[in-house]
């Protein structure tokens, strides 16, 4: 597929098929390569959760914890819990099932907008994505160092495109856990700002865990590790478009007990944070004797 077939095929598979009244199903994206994407559940769970909501409240936060695998054979079902609407807020669960167990649970807030005291954390100063290497250049650049059973997924073309600001390839020597990544969808999007909101949180899930791994010089791809999103939280700040360039600023304070933890500011080209996210993984060394 080309660049804007890749982003209509993610497109559509946001449009979910209304079941029921609170009932949604939604079909699997490409991405995960034969693993079901924990991004791409966030986002549908996102989307069958403000299939409920009135329009005038956007989603502000949400979070959510990864209970199972998914199986990326089948369809997700996005089953819809209505817990309140108030005069400001309204707030819903979300509960992903496939095979008849929960893969997934979401909460999610919505707010109607309104004004109130503002600041924020600057971005930093960082090449901007015009001057580095594109995502598909650099996964060529580092193809020959990918063992063989990986290498069709480290080469798998994405909706979104990732511009790094330190291109190493994981596994080349220990690194801060600290990394900063322009990315945006590769096609233009639609002017729907809540489809731009759920195509975020699609992409929140991408690159975050690997901050924790870095100190560690680990990789994805090592069989002696095992790897996975446990949970994600997610808070929007401001109005964005996901087909212009972001800054994910992303660092890992802390890693114990088998886990990364890991968070990320989103700010737009202008310098406005946009998105805030929080993730914990499971970063695990499995006994291959």
């Amino acid at each position: 597929m080309n660049a804007e077939e890749m982003v209509a095929d993610l497109v559509s598979a946001l449009d979910l098929e209304r079941i029921e009244e609170n009932l949604f199903r939604g079909r699997n994206t490409g991405e995960g390569f034969h693993r079901l994407f924990g991004g791409q559940v966030i986002a549908q769970a996102l989307v069958a959760a403000s299939r409920t909501v009135a329009d005038d409240r956007p989603p502000h936060s949400l979070h959510a914890y990864f209970m199972r695998e998914g199986d990326h054979s089948v369809p997700v079902v996005y089953q819809v819990e209505r817990d309140r609407d108030g005069k400001s807020f309204s707030t819903r669960r979300v509960i992903a099932i496939q095979h008849g167990r929960p893969i997934f649970n979401l909460a999610a807030s919505f707010q109607v907008e309104e004004k109130g005291l503002e600041h924020q954390f600057d971005m930093p100063d960082v090449p901007g994505p015009e001057t580095l290497i594109s995502d598909m250049d650099w996964r060529l650049q580092f193809a020959d160092q990918i063992p063989q059973a990986a290498l069709e997924r480290f080469l798998q073309e994405r909706p979104i495109e990732f511009r790094r600001v330190d291109p190493s390839i994981p596994g080349s020597g220990a690194r801060p856990p600290q990394q900063n990544i322009w990315f945006k969808a590769i096609a233009p999007v639609p002017d729907d700002a809540a489809l731009h909101r759920c195509m975020l949180a699609y992409a929140s899930d991408m690159t975050l865990l690997s901050t924790s791994e870095r100190p560690h010089n680990i990789a994805w791809w090592d069989e002696a590790m095992q790897i996975a999103s446990l949970d994600h939280a997610l808070w929007f700040h401001a109005p964005f478009r996901i087909d212009d360039w972001l800054l994910y600023v992303q660092e890992s304070p802390r890693s114990s007990g088998a886990r990364g933890f890991n968070r990320g500011l989103i700010y737009d080209r202008s310098g406005v944070l946009v998105a805030s996210v929080t993730q914990e993984g499971l970063i695990r060394k499995r006994d291959l004797a």
